[in-house]
């Protein structure tokens, strides 16, 4: 076996053992993890049962019968939106309050029992080792999706984008005067529109033109602010190139304001070199290049 392998299986063992995932009755109470999770995610304020499925990265037919266990339980109501019945809504009872928060407080005494044999060194250790495993757990869950780019998701994701570089750049950005404003080239079979999401929420996106024989162009990188630190840009980059390349684009360009000072830094250590301005985009000042 892989030695990192079995060392992230060890440690799945051990966390699931700490926080007693093993028992068929979870915090001692009567239903296994998957309700008690789910109990938790649907929170006080209700949740659509799509993005419960897309937060917990459940199948539609698991998380049907998980509601309908709680909804036996009387600890959950599923409805269906007056607006668009293709949309079921969980919401939780007084008695489903009631039971999150013992649920909340019995997980916080499992938390307390795992921190106070600990020193103060180890507990610093252990709350410092923590923090970096959940940061690094996010980026392993992200996943890349190729959209088109006129959805709900895509326009947000672009939108979000377009209001940073305004607030960044000197002179403002109107996406109305930059090149590829019309995103419809982005879409199959002229191009992909990529979006990244964690959890089934969306953090990310970029496009990529393709161009028949002559190199593929890349536009509208972004990565959202909570999202950073993550590796996410490089990651970004390369689910574009792998697009680019099976397209048969022999190489890929890219040009980018100098006010992106993290973004020319991540291009450069990735291999891309600068080149002569190959298009007249208004907001540009570096132009690169990559071969594939």
């Amino acid at each position: 076996m892989d030695p990192a392998v079995d060392q992230v299986r060890r440690f799945n063992r051990t966390v699931a053992e700490g926080i007693g995932a093993l028992e068929d009755h979870f915090l001692g109470r009567s239903r296994p993890l998957g309700e008690a999770r789910l109990l938790w995610e649907i929170g006080p304020d209700g949740a659509d049962v799509r993005d419960l499925r897309g937060r917990l990265g459940l199948d539609s037919g698991y998380v049907s019968r998980l509601l309908r266990s709680l909804e036996k339980q009387r600890l959950v109501t599923v409805r269906v939106s007056p607006q668009d019945r293709r949309i079921r809504r969980a919401v939780l009872t007084k008695r489903g309050i009631t039971e999150r928060r013992e649920l909340d407080d019995r997980s916080d005494a499992v938390a307390l029992r795992m921190l106070e044999p600990l020193g103060d060194k180890q507990r610093k250790t252990f709350l410092s080792a923590i923090a970096d495993v959940e940061r690094l757990l996010q980026a392993s869950m992200v996943r890349f999706d190729v959209e088109d780019p006129a959805t709900a998701t895509s326009r947000w994701c672009l939108a979000q984008y377009f209001a940073e570089l305004n607030e960044r750049f000197e002179i403002g950005f109107d996406p109305a005067r930059s090149l590829y404003s019309d995103t419809r080239v982005f879409a199959k079979p002229s191009g992909a529109f990529v979006v990244a999401r964690i959890r089934g929420r969306p953090v990310g996106c970029g496009a990529v033109k393709f161009k028949g024989t002559k190199p593929a162009e890349f536009k509208r990188m972004w990565i959202a602010k909570e999202a950073r630190g993550l590796g996410l840009g490089r990651r970004l980059l390369v689910e574009l190139e792998n697009h680019a390349r099976d397209a048969g684009a022999p190489a890929v360009r890219l040009e980018t304001n100098r006010t992106l000072k993290e973004a020319i830094a991540m291009y450069r250590k990735a291999g891309y070199a600068e080149i002569e301005p190959f298009n007249d985009e208004l907001y540009a000042h570096h132009w690169f290049e990559r071969e594939l």
